[in-house]
C-alpha cells in the first residue's frame, strides 16, 4: 500500500465532495417536466402572486428532494458495502447478502397487505415495518452465525444466504396470495423506488444517521486496513477483533436498513461502488469508505435521474437503472485496472 499522507486524502475527499455537488446540480436540470429555473426564483406563488408557480413547486418540493434522498441512499449502501467486504473477507459481500433486503421487503409486504395507511410523526407505516423488520432480520443473522466472534465471519455470511433465501420465499408467497393492486405496489418497491419524500424532518434525520454511520466507519479505517490482511495480524497488533466486527456490522446494518426502508432494493450499488472506487484510488479504507460514500451517492442520483427521463411520463425503478448501468461499467473497470483489484490495505 502506498503512503497515504493527510493532504493527499482531503484533497480526494475535497474532489469527491466537488464532484457530488456538481453531479445533484447537473441532475436538478433534468426530468420528466420542463422547469424554466427563470420562474423558479421568483417564490411559491411567482412574481404577479396570482396562484402557485408549478415550477417552482416541480424543483423544489419533488425534484430537488428526490435527488437528496437518493444520494442518502447510494452512500448508505455504498459504505455499508464497502466495510462489509472488508470484514468478510470476501469481495462479492454486500449489504442485500446478509438478508437486510428481504427483511425489509418482508415488512413492506406486511403493511401493504395488511393495509396498513397510519402514520407515526409523519412517517408512513410502510418505512416503520420496513425499517423494524430489517433491524430484526440483522438480530437474528447474528444470532444464527454464532455471533460472528464464535464461528468467524464466514458463520455470518452463511446465515445471511439462508435468512435471505428463507425470507425470499416467504415474501414469494405472500406475493401468491395478495391482490392484484398489492403486488404492482410490493413489485415496484423490490425493483427500488426513490421518490420525493414530503416529510422533510425524515429526509434530514436519515441524512444524519447515514452521514454519523459513514464517520463512524471511517474512524474505524486503520483497523480494518490491518483485518484485511489478516485478523491474526490484527490481533496481534492489538486490535479487538471481536468488537470491531460487532461495531462495523451494527453500524452499516443500520445505514442499510435506513436506505432500504426509503427507497426499496436498489441492488448493485454496495457491490460495484466500493470495487471501483478501489481500482481507481486504492484499498486504504481511510480514504475508500469516505470516497465510497460520495461516488455512491452521485451513482444513485445519476442513475434515479435516467430513471425519470428514458420513458417520460412512466418513471423506471431506480434499482433497474442501477444494474443495468453498475454492470458494464464495473466490467470495464475491471478490465482497464484489474490488476490494481484485492481487498487487501
Amino acid at each position: 500500500m502506498k503512503t497515504l499522507t493527510s493532504g493527499t486524502m482531503w484533497r480526494y475527499i475535497l474532489f469527491s465532495i466537488t464532484g457530488l455537488l456538481a453531479t445533484a446540480v447537473i441532475c436538478s436540470l433534468f426530468g420528466s417536466e420542463k422547469v424554466h429555473f427563470s420562474r423558479v426564483w421568483e417564490g411559491i406563488v411567482g412574481a404577479n402572486g396570482n396562484g402557485f408557480n408549478q415550477d417552482y413547486i416541480i424543483y423544489v418540493q419533488f425534484r430537488l428532494p428526490r435527488i437528496f434522498l437518493a444520494g442518502i441512499v447510494g452512500a448508505a449502501l455504498a459504505c455499508a458495502g464497502t466495510v462489509l467486504q472488508a470484514i468478510l473477507r470476501n469481495p462479492l459481500a454486500d449489504p442485500y447478502l446478509l438478508g437486510i433486503s428481504s427483511g425489509a421487503g418482508l415488512g413492506t409486504m406486511l403493511a401493504v397487505i395488511g393495509g396498513l395507511g397510519v402514520t407515526v410523526l409523519g412517517i408512513s407505516s410502510i418505512t416503520l415495518l420496513s425499517f423494524a423488520s430489517a433491524l430484526g432480520t440483522v438480530w437474528i443473522v447474528w444470532l444464527l452465525g454464532g455471533r460472528g466472534y464464535k464461528g468467524g465471519m464466514a458463520g455470518l455470511l452463511l446465515a445471511g444466504v439462508v435468512v435471505n433465501a428463507f425470507l425470499s420465499a416467504v415474501i414469494m408467497f405472500l406475493n401468491s396470495i395478495a391482490a392484484a393492486s398489492q403486488v404492482q405496489t410490493t413489485i415496484f418497491w423490490l425493483m427500488g423506488n426513490i421518490s420525493a419524500i414530503e416529510n422533510t424532518s425524515l429526509l434530514w434525520i436519515s441524512a444524519g444517521i447515514v452521514a454519523a454511520g459513514v464517520v463512524i466507519c471511517t474512524r474505524f479505517s486503520v483497523w480494518l486496513n490491518l483485518i484485511s490482511f489478516s485478523p491474526e495480524e490484527a490481533r496481534l497488533s492489538g486490535v479487538n477483533v471481536r468488537w470491531l466486527y460487532q461495531g462495523c456490522f451494527a453500524v452499516s446494518a443500520l445505514i442499510t436498513a435506513v436506505a432500504v426502508s426509503l427507497s426499496g432494493l436498489v441492488g448493485f450499488v454496495g457491490l460495484i461502488v466500493p470495487h471501483g472506487v478501489r481500482l481507481l484510488i486504492g484499498p486504504d479504507h481511510r480514504l475508500l469508505i469516505p470516497v465510497s460514500a460520495l461516488a455512491g451517492a452521485a451513482f444513485v442520483m445519476v442513475a434515479d435521474t435516467v430513471s425519470r427521463i428514458v420513458v417520460p411520463p412512466a418513471v423506471m425503478p431506480v434499482g433497474v437503472v442501477t444494474a443495468l448501468a453498475g454492470g458494464p461499467f464495473f466490467l470495464y473497470l475491471l478490465v482497464r485496472f484489474g490488476k490494481k483489484l484485492h481487498l487487501g490495505g
